[in-house]
């Protein structure tokens, strides 16, 4: 991974950071830490934590002004699958913040889910970031910029809709069965557990799902399940 030039990923964003430390905060993995214990800064956990606040208010607003016959249980699910793993890390992917992160030589060689966690995590940071050095409404821009356009093919596919219920109702109605959810793997500290979850028919494993929570990685695997039996 090349060493990060963050100047130029301020240009793509188009945000320019008074504190360009903070910036540097947000792609700062615990990991890194541990390797480069006199970087001069912290991980980017709190950010982290503030960012998934000014996420969850933005796109509530957006999405209580876009549809304002909608009552609170729709535009939740709306929200909830906006904003979810899979998503903000495709977001993440789009703008190339893998070539910025921070990692441990350990952290560099995982991928698949374990960097698409990461790379979750690390634009909620991001978010975080910049409602701290540039305030709320150039933060509400950015998540606006970069997850908004990813609602009509939500709404499209139905993406929003509970997929436990749904690949409960199919599996009853085409096999007979109940489906059932079994914990794979954990891993993670408890204060960032990851979770993947295998949805069976019976003893036939029909999808994986992963997660933050068991409730998330169960929705996961449903709709990938979904998926692989044609059922949506």
């Amino acid at each position: 991974m090349r060493s990060a030039d963050f100047s130029e990923f301020e240009k793509k964003i188009n945000v320019t950071f008074n504190k360009p430390e903070l910036l540097k905060q947000a792609f700062t993995h615990r990991s890194y830490l541990n390797e480069n214990p006199k970087l001069g800064i912290n991980h980017n956990e709190r950010l982290e934590y503030l960012g998934d606040a000014v996420l969850e208010l933005a796109v509530s607003e957006y999405l209580f002004e876009k549809f304002p016959d909608k009552p609170e249980g729709e535009l939740t699910a709306y929200r909830a699958a906006l904003v979810n793993t899979v998503i903000i890390g495709e977001a993440a992917s789009e703008l190339g913040m893998n070539d910025y992160l921070l990692l441990s030589r350990g952290e560099t060689k995982d991928t698949g889910k374990a960097r698409q966690y990461i790379l979750a995590n690390t634009f909620e940071a991001l978010i975080g970031a910049i409602h701290l050095d540039r305030g709320y409404d150039v933060a509400k821009n950015f998540i606006g910029q970069n997850l908004y356009h990813r609602l009509p093919d939500i709404l499209k596919n139905r993406l929003w809709q509970d997929a436990k219920s749904g690949f409960q109702e199919k599996a009853q109605e085409v096999a007979g069965i109940t489906p059932t959810y079994r914990v794979l793997e954990e891993s993670g500290p408890d204060h960032d557990k990851q979770f993947i979850i295998g949805v069976y028919l019976e003893n036939d494993l029909v999808a994986k799902g992963s997660g933050k929570s068991k409730q998330e990685a169960e929705q996961e695997a449903a709709r990938r399940g979904l998926e692989s039996k044609k059922w949506n």
